[in-house]
């Protein structure tokens, strides 16, 4: 549900029963979250990106690098990891306020933005197997959360994002070495097995297939340009590659826990920004000067028994809390 604030801000408000189906199914699809205007601002970056027009971030690609300047036909990876920590306006879709609307209902109020991926998944590319988002970025307390922006249409034909309903209710099945995991020990959770393979697109080289196939069929998210899939980091959830001849399937993913959530993924706390609300644990600010609406400093760090969240008018603002 959109909300113009008197001050003309354009916030979204989650509903009622666009929460429980966040909670039942471990996704939600918001139709439309970002304006066509915000959505082509993101297009033409991909497109400069793709075209060497911005070399920026020519260092992030994987496993590729422009050959004089040219643009290859195709490229020899179809992602880039974390842009926003090099270019504006990777920064400002990361933090976008509509995203982070969602975000305060869904595992709020305070959010910590983590991580950025722009896919570009052109014809031929792309694809990954079953797997778990916590399975690779940990967060303790669990909160992690991802959204998924479509820049293109994305369906069955283009390698769209299948999700397993209900199973973000599974735990996480960790890897061989455990270091920071969600689940102290196997002993916690009587059953719970090493992942084998997890990502791989082969379903009977991935073991976590298995419980998958526990939710019976898998559903593909389609999607138009604008529309932003959440999905529960314990949702399993997987990709087909592109099989169109002249159809890209370019998205910006990104990833978000609660700001009290201790993060020993990537450098700590520290190296994520605080998006919104407070936190008592250390964190980046915007590099590039993206706004974001934070609480106002506490004297003493005392909350005072209230909740601080967004207002219509675009500042958070206290909830009496009795």
């Amino acid at each position: 549900m959109e909300v113009t604030s008197s001050t003309g801000l354009d916030r979204y408000t989650v509903t009622i029963d666009e929460y429980v189906s966040y909670r039942r199914d471990g996704f939600l699809i918001v139709r439309g979250l970002l304006s066509p205007a915000d959505t082509s601002r993101l297009q033409a970056w991909t497109d400069d990106i793709y075209s060497g027009r911005e070399t920026s971030l020519d260092h992030l690609h994987h496993d590729h690098s422009w050959q004089d300047g040219k643009k290859p036909e195709r490229l020899s990876s179809a992602r880039l990891h974390q842009p926003h920590n090099e270019n504006a306006t990777a920064e400002w879709g990361l933090l976008h306020p509509r995203v982070l609307d969602v975000l305060e209902a869904l595992i709020g109020p305070d959010v910590l933005a983590l991580q950025s991926m722009m896919f570009f998944n052109p014809p031929g590319k792309g694809g990954q197997g079953w797997h778990q988002d916590s399975f690779y970025i940990q967060t303790q307390p669990d909160s992690l959360i991802g959204a998924w922006i479509a820049l293109d249409r994305a369906d069955e034909e283009n390698g769209c994002l299948w999700v397993a309903p209900g199973s973000h209710h599974e735990p996480v099945y960790p890897p061989e070495a455990r270091g920071h995991f969600v689940h102290a020990t196997e002993t916690v959770i009587d059953g719970l097995f090493t992942v084998q393979n997890a990502s791989h697109m082969d379903d009977e080289v991935n073991n976590l297939s298995g419980v998958a196939a526990k939710y019976g069929s898998s559903v593909p998210v389609v999607l138009e340009p604008g529309d932003v899939l959440f999905f529960h980091s314990h949702l399993l959830h997987r990709s087909y590659v592109n099989r169109t001849s002249d159809r890209y399937r370019r998205s910006y993913v990104t990833h978000y826990c609660n700001a009290r959530s201790w993060v020993p993924w990537s450098g700590s706390n520290e190296r994520h920004i605080l998006a919104r609300g407070r936190t008592h644990l250390p964190f980046a600010t915007p590099k590039f000067g993206t706004p974001v609406i934070l609480s106002p400093v506490v004297e003493n760090d005392e909350d005072g028994g209230s909740m601080m969240v967004a207002m219509p008018g675009g500042d958070m603002g206290k909830m009496e809390m009795g």
